[in-house]
């Protein structure tokens, strides 16, 4: 349910909103039109775009991307971020302490601020660009709005105590309903959900301004709809209607290191596979936008043995945006977030696949993966279980509030321990009641060093509880220290 915002008393404020993927602009303005962040007439609103990529300078800018221009009217100015610390990376750059003065004085002149008071809306809060402008504006209050499923998991690493008391609340889209955020509930932060219509309405006006360019009947300029129509909304007139294509996502986790390159090519080509097996000739592939083009040609070869029809679609549009265009008869993919964006918010039909690999090769277990991961593997359907694909339905609220809310807990326990103390009891009772089901998303070791069920199988659990054994460990112990000493 949405919070009522009051802004500071006294002089007009300057809302500072930092976005580094067109979703979580969306998210933004979504959030802005449901009225969150005040009336607009009360403040001056300032987008900052950040390409946080490892070669930014060979990506389309977000201001520059397709159908922006129905986000940025919600803005007075929009800058780069790129472009004013240049040549430092916004990934890797946040200015010195002593520097934070020395800063905001260049941004208040550079972005026409003067001296009012200034409020700063961001993404990823443990990381940079969004870290470096909470250090600028050192006494600004802070608002911070999830970019897709990692609200759900705990905060990766532990906040200056000074920063996470000035974060007044976290915005996150209810992607997943009935599992509520873990992110910096650590300080009492309260979650207040952007209102999926709002933000379905924003994906729409992307979705019929941005130009596709797919194949050579689809022409830049055209609309994104107009596009698929051509595509594929006819069959020849003997055949009636063409049915809807199966749409699989990319996602370049090999430049995460959680996969080479070569695994990551199999993964696609497991997506197709999987899909045409379930009876999907015709399938539409959208890569990660940085991903190297010669993926999708091997795909498409892989494609041609199949006798599947291939579109690759590599416009820099959000896959989002082709949910209510295109109407997929199945949206597959490993753990990204458009996975639950279509299964929860358009009603379509979703499958995974490769997410038993990634979690077993995923580390350090903290990893700010691991829950996004576990929610899909744990809640979708796998694509290469065809009994499982046809008969899923989206687990209700009530339903998730019940075993997923636990494993959540429990996960989000053994990521972050001293963060999540709180969570301890609870993740004792999940582990205890269900440690044969769950083994896949504990390592045994990690179990161990918090003291966790589980830890050893269970049949030897007897064993920490017996004094006898104890008591000869103990002796052990001593006489090796004596050998030794």
């Amino acid at each position: 349910m949405s919070g009522t915002y009051t802004a500071p008393a006294g002089r007009s404020t300057t809302q500072i909103f930092s976005a580094c993927t067109q979703y979580a602009a969306a998210t933004v303005v979504a959030a802005l039109r449901a009225g969150q962040f005040g009336p607009r007439s009360e403040h001056r609103r300032i987008l900052v775009v950040s390409d946080t990529s490892a070669s930014p300078e060979l990506g389309t800018p977000l201001h520059r991307r397709p159908g922006f221009e129905k986000l940025e009217s919600e803005f007075d100015d929009v800058y780069s971020w790129n472009e004013f610390i240049r040549p430092f990376h916004p990934a890797g750059w946040s200015p010195r302490e002593q520097d934070a003065s020395l800063w905001q004085r260049a941004v208040r002149r550079e972005w026409h601020l003067g001296d009012g008071p200034v409020e700063i809306a961001c993404e990823s809060i443990q990381a940079n660009p969004a870290q470096a402008l909470a250090v600028i504006f050192g006494d600004s209050p802070v608002h911070i709005y999830a970019d897709g499923l990692m609200s759900y998991g705990p905060t990766r690493s532990r906040l200056d105590q000074l920063l996470g008391t000035r974060i007044r609340r976290l915005l996150h889209l209810d992607l997943v309903p009935g599992l509520r955020p873990l992110l910096l509930t650590e300080f009492g932060v309260e979650s207040e959900v952007v209102p999926t219509d709002v933000f379905l309405e924003v994906l729409d006006e992307l979705a019929g301004s941005a130009a596709l360019d797919a194949s050579p009947d689809a022409s830049l300029g055209t609309s994104l709809e107009t596009s698929l129509d051509a595509m594929f909304g006819a069959s020849p007139a003997s055949a009636g209607p063409a049915p809807a294509p199966a749409l699989l996502l990319g996602q370049y986790l090999s430049t995460l290191g959680i996969l080479t390159p070569q695994q990551e090519e199999e993964l696609h080509a497991r997506m197709l596979r999987g899909a045409v097996a379930l009876g999907h000739t015709r399938v539409v592939f959208k890569p990660h936008p940085s991903a190297p083009a010669h993926w999708a040609r091997l795909l498409e070869l892989e494609a041609e043995r199949l006798g599947a029809d291939l579109t690759v679609l590599d416009s820099p549009v959000l896959a989002e945006t082709l949910f209510g265009t295109m109407r997929p008869a199945l949206v597959v993919g490993c753990f990204s977030t458009a996975l639950l964006t279509a299964a929860s918010f358009y009603g379509l039909p979703v499958a995974r696949v490769g997410t038993d690999t990634v979690l077993e090769r995923l580390a350090p277990y903290q990893n700010s993966n691991r829950v996004p991961l576990t929610i899909v593997d744990a809640l979708l359907p796998d694509l290469e279980d065809p009994s499982a694909v046809t008969g899923w339905s989206l687990p209700s609220a009530d339903e998730v509030r019940g075993k997923p809310t636990g494993l959540i807990s429990a996960v989000g326990y053994a990521m972050q321990p001293q963060l999540q103390v709180g969570l301890r009891p609870e993740a004792e009772r999940y582990l205890s009641r269900y440690r044969d089901d769950i083994r896949r998303y504990f390592k045994r070791r990690r179990l161990t060093a918090l003291g966790l069920p589980g830890a050893v199988p269970q049949q030897l659990a007897f064993i920490p509880r017996n004094a006898t054994v104890r008591r000869l460990a103990r002796k052990a112990r001593t006489l090796k220290r004596a050998a030794t000493g």
